[in-house]
């Protein structure tokens, strides 16, 4: 049986990417916030999505903290898009994103 790595839910890769913006709202103090926050928000990124998307995604987070005026980029909620179009297990991340259809495999849900 191939086992699939829990997919983050929708909402706290939305509150991570809040997180992100937070720091950049604060002029000057902002910027320096990054240099905490980044290597931060890359390991949570990389302990969130595992694997080579985690690595890769982690890096790309790390880079885009840390570069003046790249704070916008939604790194966490693209990532949990591209997962979701891209997963071989949609149902387990249709449960997550709370999108759970009624009818599976002929059986009704109560």
């Amino acid at each position: 049986m191939k086992r699939y790595r829990k997919t983050p839910s929708l909402i706290s890769c939305i509150l991570m990417d809040v997180l992100g913006y937070a720091t950049y709202s604060l002029p000057l103090i902002g910027e320096l916030a990054d240099i905490i926050w980044a290597p931060i928000s890359a390991l949570i990124f990389f302990r969130m999505f595992g694997g080579w998307k985690g690595a890769f995604g982690g890096l790309f987070n790390f880079a885009e903290e840390l570069l003046p005026g790249f704070d916008f980029i939604p790194t966490f909620t693209l990532t949990w898009i591209m997962q979701y179009f891209t997963s071989n297990n949609k149902q387990e991340v249709e449960k997550q994103a709370g999108t759970v259809t009624l009818l599976q495999t002929g059986n009704q849900r109560p």
